[in-house]
């Protein structure tokens, strides 16, 4: 028997993430400038009532605004994990951060991870439109083959939002991580650059204004577009 190998692939690398601002109707990506964003993003990330928002991510939450601002500091300073604020595009307030992450140019696969949303960001159109610019932006301007999405595996929100972005879903990573002196299962998802133009489609049908109704509720969901042939 022929022993089987997988079939020729372009080996030229993607490019790196820089950092630049990425402009969408509902939301804008900027580069993370503690200077000009930690102020909001601790007003709207603080206190007993959002320590939530912080369950599953590496770090927080954060008792001092000087401690947070730390952290905001050292995330702005590194290359991967690459961070952008997300801003409203009408008034320009920080909404929430997300990186791209284990960047592997060589192999064009890069991950989109450390997605903090606050409360004025969830479940709105924004928080739809800022995957959909990272992942425009990784599939045709960097020239990325695979996105990845990771998540830990008791994280039913974020494995929803994996699924109705358009990710498919890999399988658990039993014991992968030790997070906050916790084990950490991870659930693995990905999206492949032939996958794209047909989750892009879904994506833009579903963000255009004519998709919501004068309340601001959509009129059909994205899943409801992801299957449309």
């Amino acid at each position: 028997m022929t022993p089987q190998v997988g079939p020729p692939v372009d080996p030229a690398p993607a490019k790196l993430p820089q950092r630049i601002t990425i402009e969408g109707r509902y939301v804008t990506l900027v580069p993370l400038e503690p200077s000009k964003h930690a102020s909001a993003l601790w007003e709207a990330t603080r206190g007993p009532e959002n320590e939530g928002l912080w369950r599953y991510l590496f770090d927080g939450p954060y008792n001092q605004f000087a401690e947070f601002e730390s952290a905001l500091q050292k995330k702005a300073s590194t290359n991967d994990p690459l961070f952008f604020t997300i801003l409203d595009t009408g008034d320009g307030r920080p909404l929430g951060y997300a990186s791209l992450m284990r960047i592997e140019p060589a192999h064009r696969v890069i991950e989109v991870g450390s997605i903090m949303y606050t409360p004025a960001l969830q479940r709105t159109a924004g928080a739809t439109e800022a995957m959909y610019l990272l992942a425009r932006h990784i599939f045709e301007d960097l020239g990325y083959r695979r996105y990845e999405w990771k998540c830990d595996a008791f994280n039913a929100p974020s494995r929803r939002a994996a699924l109705r972005f358009g990710y498919q879903f890999e399988g658990i990573f039993r014991q992968h991580m030790i997070v906050k002196r916790r084990n950490r299962d991870t659930a693995w998802f990905s999206m492949l650059d032939s996958e794209w133009p047909a989750r892009k489609a879904a994506f833009e049908a579903w963000l255009a204004p004519e998709n919501f109704d004068s309340e601001g509720k959509q009129r059909m969901s994205l899943d409801k577009f992801r299957s449309m042939p």
